[in-house]
């Protein structure tokens, strides 16, 4: 829900640096009903509703500066992660330059974590949306002799790799020291 109420905020024009009770203010007085309508018109897109079919396939470890940054479940590359963009577009060129800006050093950031936590050898970066069209990053670190190695990642591979809550947390843990 929070991205309608920053969007309202951003469209009354209140500075981005204005304090906790102007930006109440704002919400209170000019957003309610736009944040309620908004809630209803979302497209029917995983990534904007943050539904049951984005909790089957990821754990959301942390908000960047454009972005949201999730954890794969799917784990045959360990730390597999995916940068999300927190509006709904599906291509780079829909982004203004300090928008790509933003998200770039959002995947750049996350990238360099993963690398950083788990001692991949490369991240690969994959960006389809065929079938979901929202701007989306997958980074899948490469570990060599590993899975894939020197070829494309599976999106989906046949034998999936899913941990315990237990190992979930760890690997978010151990991405959000090195963020």
């Amino acid at each position: 829900w929070i991205s309608p109420v920053v969007s309202c905020i951003r469209a009354s024009g209140f500075p981005s640096h204005a304090s906790g009770r102007h930006l109440g203010l704002a919400l209170s007085l000019r957003c309610c009903s736009v944040i309620l309508s908004t809630m209803s018109e979302l497209p029917d897109c995983f990534y904007c509703r943050k539904d049951q079919r984005l909790h089957d396939l990821m754990i959301e470890i942390a908000p960047l500066s454009a972005s949201t940054l999730y954890l794969f479940r799917e784990q045959t590359h360990r730390g597999r992660c995916v940068v999300a963009y927190r509006a709904h577009v599906n291509e780079l060129f829909e982004l203004s330059d300090a928008e790509m800006a933003l998200f770039t050093k959002d995947v750049a950031r996350a990238a360099k974590a993963i690398k950083t936590a788990f001692g991949a050898k490369k991240i690969n970066y994959g960006a389809y949306s065929d079938k979901l069209p929202h701007l989306h990053m997958h980074l899948v670190p490469k570990y060599e002799g590993g899975a894939s190695w020197g070829s494309t990642f599976e999106m989906m591979p046949a034998n999936k790799k899913l941990l315990t809550d237990a190992d979930y947390a760890e690997l978010i843990a151990a991405i959000k020291r090195a963020l």
